[in-house]
């Protein structure tokens, strides 16, 4: 039986147009603000002003390949092109399985990456639990310390929240946050978010699903709060309808090679957010992926175009 990474190679069937892929400047993988032709785009971090890179990795499932050598090696050859290509955030998290271990053996292979932002979580019930925890994330990194620390689903988030602060305060974390994939938890999500001090939050947001639209982005706004969108493609359901077709004419005009630079774009165009973690386990993929950092971007008549035509395919 397949391994569920090697399975999920297989849910992203998508159609590589990767001879399009200079049209979008991936030669210059250089951190400038966006704008520029060939420059990759990236958003300051509200607390310090901190470029970020538009396009982070995410590891849920196509991390999860345990001790396996080969699918190690594997992993480790998508992240060294993630950051041959300008890549700044990988975001994990314990829940995922042995992603951590994964992510932190890619580390050991492809020695110090200047563009690293680390991102993981804790996921515990109990408060105590999670010091030891996130020592834990730490070691399976190999690193000191992390660039961002986040509580994962809000799980134990009132004692979590007192550990990341006195974290923050003696270095072992620069910035903290709050996660949810469920939007059963936007209320509850919305409270922590204009009452604590937080600096990300993390939520899905996709061209379908927008709900992030009518409270969530706009109170990040206000409160000055990084956003990480997760599930930008919606787990890979976003590619089966447009399987084999062509892309829209105005796909053109931002710069779009593929429907997984389309997707991501609509996302990253959003004055809100400030980076996407898509999950990949294929080279080919991240190159994909990672063309949506650089070339134009929608306005807000295309980002209402782009969802209007979307939702009729």
């Amino acid at each position: 039986m397949d391994s569920p990474s090697r399975r999920f190679d297989g849910m992203m069937n998508r159609r590589s147009l990767l001879a399009g892929m200079a049209a979008c400047g991936l030669g210059a993988a250089l951190p400038l603000s966006a704008g520029a032709t060939g420059a990759i785009h990236t958003r300051p971090i509200p607390a310090s002003g901190e470029a970020l890179p538009t396009i982070g990795m995410g590891t849920w499932i196509t991390f999860n390949v345990g001790e396996d050598e080969a699918l190690r090696r594997k992993r480790s050859e998508v992240m060294q092109r993630f950051f041959a290509l300008g890549g700044g955030m990988i975001d994990s998290s314990p829940m995922y399985g042995s992603a951590e271990a994964v992510v932190g053996d890619g580390l050991a292979r492809l020695g110090p990456q200047e563009t690293l932002f680390s991102a993981t979580k804790v996921w515990t019930r109990r408060g105590s639990a999670g010091e030891a925890q996130m020592a834990d994330s730490r070691r399976l990194w190999g690193l000191p310390s992390f660039d961002l620390m986040q509580i994962h689903n809000l799980l134990g988030w009132e004692d979590h929240l007192e550990t990341l602060l006195r974290d923050k305060a003696e270095g072992r974390v620069r910035y903290i946050g709050v996660t949810t994939s469920h939007g059963r938890r936007h209320e509850e999500l919305a409270e922590i978010m204009a009452t604590q001090p937080i600096d990300f939050v993390q939520f899905t947001y996709n061209v379908v699903d927008r709900e992030a639209e009518q409270r969530l982005l706009p109170l990040a706004a206000e409160r000055k709060l990084a956003v990480i969108v997760n599930r930008p493609f919606r787990r890979g359901a976003l590619f089966p309808p447009v399987e084999g077709k062509p892309l829209p004419s105005w796909a053109a005009e931002i710069d779009c090679a593929n429907w997984a630079q389309v997707f991501l774009k609509f996302i990253v165009s959003h004055p809100a957010v400030t980076c996407a973690i898509p999950a990949t386990s294929q080279v080919a993929h991240m190159e994909e992926n990672m063309g949506a950092m650089t070339g134009r971007l929608p306005d807000e008549a295309l980002r209402r175009r782009m969802a209007r035509d979307l939702e009729a395919v």
